[in-house]
């Protein structure tokens, strides 16, 4: 199996890197070939300063080894080895009427003393942050979501839906990340689901991406924008940051498990700004995105 998905995701990196350049029109991927030294490594590519994206990355990695002491109280576990390779990108585009856009597929595997594998699952999801509130593009978001899980589970959508919603949750805030999407982890094969129908939803998820997320780039990216809509991008690119430093899992297992730091810093936007005691006036776009981000609606 892990050869199976670490084979799929370079070929999705392959087709979202090359649909991203074209959308974008200017920049292009630079690509850096990675190891880690305790096994396995990465292909990271980033694009910067581009027509459309400012910042983004499509990276993937295969880590394995001995799971770091962080790592096996997290899962409860003793000693033992792990094998993980996924795909995540994240996009930050330059004008403040595009969404930042967040996916990741991956799939874990920890072994027993004998070697064999003891245990193993698939997690991941996409989600989209907007900046300014445009119910359409949530909506199509979502649908796109909503499809890729019906093909599999008329139960998955708002399942993960919800999930999603409960983890990309900044408690501190009080608010939301952005508008949500999908996110699911450690779906395991057992009675009623095998490893290859989990390897079919989750590939199918990735399979979506393009379709939920471009859409959206090319009906925004030509909109009029101006300083008081970049500040207002920036203030929410630090809701951004503190998000993925403080909470996101991923990010703290690639720095417990001695990760690449730029490709796990990757993530964080270029231009950040943190405004003291910011509050958007009523009445405004901007305080309508507030107002939805700390009251997470059905969009589907």
């Amino acid at each position: 199996m892990k050869e199976e998905f670490y084979a799929y995701i370079e070929g999705l990196q392959d087709r979202i890197t090359s649909a991203l350049e074209a959308a974008d029109g200017a920049a292009r991927f630079r690509q850096d070939i990675w190891e880690r030294p305790e096994g396995g490594g990465g292909r990271t590519r980033v694009i910067e300063n581009g027509d459309v994206f400012e910042k983004g990355g499509v990276n993937i990695s295969a880590v394995h080894g001995p799971l770091p002491e962080s790592m096996q109280k997290y899962f409860g576990v003793a000693e033992a080895d792990f094998f993980a390779c996924g795909l995540s990108l994240v996009l930050h585009p330059k004008s403040p009427m595009v969404p930042t856009v967040h996916a990741n597929w991956r799939y874990f595997e920890m072994y027993g003393p004998d070697g064999q594998v003891a245990d193993s699952w698939f997690g991941g999801g996409q989600d989209l942050t907007p900046y300014y509130l445009f119910e359409e593009d949530a909506r199509h978001f979502h649908r796109v979501c909503r499809l890729a899980c019906d093909a599999h589970d008329p139960e998955f959508y708002p399942e993960y839906k919800e999930k999603c919603d409960r983890y990309f949750w900044n408690a501190h805030r009080g608010e939301a990340r952005g508008v949500g999407g999908l996110f699911f982890d450690y779906l395991k094969p057992g009675p009623d689901r095998s490893a290859s129908d989990w390897y079919a939803f989750v590939t199918g998820v990735g399979d979506s991406f393009l379709e939920a997320y471009l859409p959206i780039v090319q009906r925004r990216k030509s909109a009029a924008w101006g300083k008081a809509e970049r500040h207002w991008q920036e203030i929410r690119r630090g809701r951004y940051v503190e998000f993925n430093l403080v909470h996101d899992k991923g990010t703290l297992f690639g720095l417990r498990t001695n990760g690449r730091i730029e490709s796990i810093l990757m993530s964080l936007p270029p231009v950040v700004r943190w405004a003291y005691d910011h509050h958007p006036e009523p009445g405004t776009p901007e305080a309508e995105l507030l107002e939805v981000l700390k009251n997470p609606r059905e969009w589907a």
